[in-house]
């Protein structure tokens, strides 16, 4: 499986690859034009990620945008609901309107907050049907 870790800040960038790297082929994004621009590749290559750990806030494009860019592709490729990519939006931030906007708008899978714990990590990859125990 790969996954795509989209983080402009090095620590929760490393953290979470770290966490990841056991189950995953891991590759790295520093902003939401690159995390697309890599989502991209991934499709046309025939080797889609089945996770990614977005970031909210970062540089050049932000985390919602990508994901909305994510979705928007994914439909105009014919992607199923079911077998699109499963989306971990990560953010310092603890606001409501964020954590609705993201689900509801931008179709998030999931919603972390900041310091990203194993064990929290793990229990939502569980719950997504990515991991088993």
């Amino acid at each position: 499986m790969r996954a795509l870790v989209a983080e402009d800040e090095f620590v929760s960038r490393k953290l979470i690859s770290t966490f990841l790297s056991p189950l995953f082929e891991i590759d790295i994004a520093v902003n939401g034009k690159e995390a697309f621009e890599a989502y991209k590749i991934a499709f046309e290559e025939g080797k889609p990620y089945t996770l990614v750990c977005m970031d909210i806030m970062m540089p050049e494009m932000d985390g919602i945008t990508a994901l909305e860019a994510i979705r928007n592709f994914e439909k105009e490729n014919g992607t199923p609901n079911k077998k699109s990519v499963k989306v971990f939006m990560t953010t310092a931030l603890n606001d409501p309107k964020t954590v609705i906007r993201s689900f509801h708008d931008v179709e998030a899978s999931a919603f972390l907050v900041k310091p990203v714990s194993k064990e929290k990590l793990y229990e939502e990859l569980e719950k997504l049907g990515v991991l088993h125990k």
